[in-house]
């Protein structure tokens, strides 16, 4: 089994609660960009948020930024064109993590691993992570206008992790892209009459392009070393689950937590169906007499979720973890806190899409003050939210007849998008 990510120190740490915190603070640092801007998500739309974002983007494109930008093919498959139009000609390069825009793309293995993550990263010092998609907190892509905002957050992070977050963008957008770029530059190249001067001119296009960026890079990385050695406040990692080196690292940061608690377990989760080694901990947590409350949906966007959660209440219940559903809005928040220091804040749900197939990104925070941040956090959302007693859980045959079908289901998705391994 692969060691847990090692945290370092001396990071500014803060949380953002929904679109309405983040995106001033997203196109703030962008609009304050000198080198380069990496920027990743799941969702992208059409409205108020995107078109801020979108000319923060191209502002800095026009001052000579580097501008990266890489959407999931299925995720921003609505926005897609309006996106492309916009950016042509701006010098941002957008690519497109497994497009859908062929009929032949979806009998492509893997169309179903999906990148998840929400990320931004500028000049490798301000780090965006967390699981607010680029979309208004008041709309959503299947019911439109919403009358309460989604319940979400994202931290925003400057350090020496944010050189981790920034080779994380670095590598799936290289991944989308490609290689389209220096393609591009290679043909034309080899198409050029004057052969010697074209190749000198994209030398030193390509040279000033990095010139600056070299420098930036090794400060970063002298930054980085000094940091995993640094206990200074505040002390965080960044962990991610692809499916090559990390397929397991998000879920490992989970049930250390769970193994290691003493007094508290607090979870915020949309869609929750957990492997059956987080099941175990979560059982073992409470059994050892740890306070374990899980806040879930009380509004589902999808149906087959609801299912899902639900068939786990029973057993849940019966064992001491008390659940609670979100009714005042919809949820997509995915944060938790352990005891009185562990806190984490991404992109992954705890179910088998984003455990076992997607691209994710957690910040994991050890820290005092950001787990009393959370814990706050935490308590307001259980005012909009409801408890559910064991009366009302399903119960008997029925259940364990649900609870099958679950199992069933979540395999055989798990079989048709090519999942390593059973759930």
């Amino acid at each position: 089994m692969r060691a847990r990510a090692a945290p370092c120190g001396g990071h500014e740490i803060r949380l953002l609660e929904g679109g309405d915190q983040l995106f001033p603070a997203l196109c703030e640092a962008i609009r304050g960009a000198h080198h380069e801007v990496w920027f990743a998500s799941y969702i992208v739309h059409t409205d108020a948020p995107s078109e801020a974002v979108l000319q923060a983007l191209r502002g800095a494109a026009r001052r000579g930024v580097r501008v990266r930008i890489v959407v999931d093919g299925f995720g921003a498959r609505h926005a897609l064109p309006w996106w492309q139009e916009r950016l042509e000609g701006s010098g941002v390069a957008l690519a497109v993590f497994r497009p859908i825009d062929r009929w032949w793309h979806w009998l492509q293995p893997g169309q179903l691993r999906r990148l998840h993550q929400k990320l931004c990263v500028v000049d490798g010092e301000h780090a965006f992570v967390g699981g607010i998609n680029l979309i208004d907190d008041r709309r959503d892509l299947n019911h439109g206008e919403l009358e309460a905002p989604r319940l979400d957050y994202a931290v925003h992070l400057r350090g020496a992790l944010a050189h981790d977050v920034a080779r994380a963008a670095r590598k799936v957008w290289t991944r989308a892209w490609l290689g389209r770029d220096f393609g591009e530059e290679l043909r034309d190249w080899l198409l050029a009459p004057e052969l010697v001067d074209r190749s000198r001119e994209l030398l030193g296009r390509w040279w000033q392009r990095t010139r600056g960026l070299l420098g930036v890079r090794k400060a970063l990385r002298a930054q980085q070393r000094a940091a995993q050695s640094d206990r200074r406040p505040v002390r965080a990692a960044f962990v991610l689950r692809d499916n090559l080196r990390h397929r397991h690292d998000i879920e490992r940061e989970y049930l250390h937590a769970l193994r290691s608690a003493q007094t508290r377990f607090d979870l915020i989760c949309p869609y929750f169906y957990p492997s059956a080694r987080l099941l175990r901990a979560l059982l073992g947590a409470a059994r050892r007499g740890v306070q374990v409350r899980l806040l879930l949906q009380g509004r589902f966007d999808y149906r087959l979720a609801a299912l899902a959660a639900r068939a786990l209440y029973a057993e849940l219940l019966a064992r001491g973890v008390r659940i609670y559903e979100y009714r005042a809005a919809f949820l997509h928040a995915k944060v938790a806190l352990a005891d009185a220091e562990w806190a984490t804040v991404g992109s992954s749900n705890l179910d088998p899409t984003s455990l076992l197939l997607n691209l994710e990104a957690n910040v994991v925070v050890y820290d005092a003050g950001f787990n009393q941040e959370i814990g706050q956090a935490f308590e307001r959302a259980l005012e909009g939210a409801e408890a559910i007693h064991p009366a009302g859980a399903p119960q008997g045959l029925g259940a364990w007849l649900k609870r099958l079908l679950v199992a069933w289901i979540a395999q055989t998705y798990l079989r048709v998008a090519g999942g390593p391994e059973r759930y």
